[in-house]
């Protein structure tokens, strides 16, 4: 265990990647919403998707984590198992943060009418309506899907190499697709938009976190093989 830990303390030697850099991401997005919807004549409620930015940047952290780090730490006599276990609870530490900072963010907007311009950056309805609890969640999973994307896609490339990440890539693409046109023939997406009306953003929660574990079993497999 302490030798995982210290895989920790090797992935925040360059606290940007994890910390500084997704922060920066997020107040940069929140600044520029702002400045525009000061901009936008008083009517409704405004809405912003620009907090997503930071969830996005998860998936770069995570490729990140493996090229920058894993070389390094295979010279360092870390095994691979210690590397992959250290690295996701890295992942989990700044996902936990980002999800502070989002519900900080949400009751601040709460408590001052959304800025003062009734415009909401962290509090989508959909999402709070279902309780904080639940809206952290959300907020923390999503992170560490991003992540365990990033990384086993990093992971896929240092295994096979570029063809083959694109072969995959590529694939996934085609099977989505190929989802939603078996969905669009049975006249089936009424019944999709119903179930997630229905199972709110605790359901969609649950069927991401299934998705973030059968990613990130798949990534360890290729990293025993990885070259570093």
């Amino acid at each position: 265990m302490s030798r995982t830990v210290n895989v920790v303390r090797m992935q925040l030697v360059n606290k940007q990647t994890f910390g500084w850099v997704p922060l920066a991401i997020l107040v940069g997005a929140l600044a520029v919403t702002l400045a525009i919807w000061a901009m936008v004549p008083d009517g409704g409620a405004l809405y912003s998707g620009g907090a997503q930015a930071p969830f996005w940047y998860f998936a770069v952290i995570g490729v990140q984590a493996l090229t920058l780090t894993f070389p390094f730490s295979q010279a360092m006599s870390v095994t691979r198992r210690e590397f992959y276990l250290g690295t996701l609870l890295t992942a989990a530490l700044a996902a936990a943060v980002l999800t502070v900072v989002f519900l900080v963010g949400g009751y601040v907007e709460q408590a001052t009418d959304g800025w003062g311009m009734n415009g909401y950056f962290f509090t989508f309805p959909w999402i709070w309506d279902a309780g904080a609890p639940v809206a952290a969640a959300f907020y923390f999973v999503v992170s560490m899907l991003s992540f365990v994307a990033g990384f086993t896609g990093a992971t896929l490339y240092k295994r096979f190499g570029a063809f083959w990440l694109v072969v995959v890539s590529v694939g996934l693409v085609l099977v989505l697709i190929a989802a939603a046109w078996l969905v669009t023939r049975a006249g089936a997406w009424s019944d999709v938009m119903g179930w997630l009306l229905t199972s709110g953003v605790g359901g969609l929660t649950a069927v991401l976190a299934g998705i973030t574990v059968v990613v990130a079993l798949v990534a360890f497999p290729l990293l025993r093989r990885a070259v570093p």
